[in-house]
């Protein structure tokens, strides 16, 4: 007979999309991800920043409209939107200089650091919606 009726298993267990909405990630674990995603989105973003680049630089009227384009709600809205990534980026990378450094590699340090990425980010993300809308 078995006294302790617990399963005591180690295995790994399957987690599916369901399943990470239930979990509570800790703040590093969220800037990290974020991190990573922000770093997708600027390599995908370099793809049109390029091409509008080279657009601008064939002729006036490339130029025009690509000024135009960009003048645009829509146009508005990616500037921010790969400007946000540039930012957030940015002061993630900066603080992974910093922990390369030995700074904020423990627990609370970490969270401190990436409460402090998420605050300077806004406050670049911000700024820079400003500057685009304004």
């Amino acid at each position: 007979m078995r006294k302790n009726s617990v399963k005591n298993d180690k295995r790994p267990i399957n987690v599916g999309i369901s399943d990470l909405l239930v979990f509570r990630f800790p703040i590093t674990a969220i800037s990290s991800i974020t991190h990573r995603i922000a770093g997708v989105a600027l390599f995908v973003g370099i793809a049109f920043m390029l091409y509008a680049l080279q657009l601008s630089l064939t002729s006036e009227q490339g130029f025009d409209s690509v000024v135009s384009a960009i003048k645009s709600p829509l146009g508005m809205l990616v500037t921010v939107g790969l400007l946000s990534a540039l930012s957030f980026h940015f002061v993630a990378g900066i603080k992974h200089l910093f922990m390369d450094l030995g700074m904020g590699e423990t627990i609370e340090g970490g969270a401190f650091a990436s409460k402090l990425v998420f605050l300077f980010s806004a406050i670049l993300i911000f700024l820079s919606a400003l500057w685009v809308f304004s």
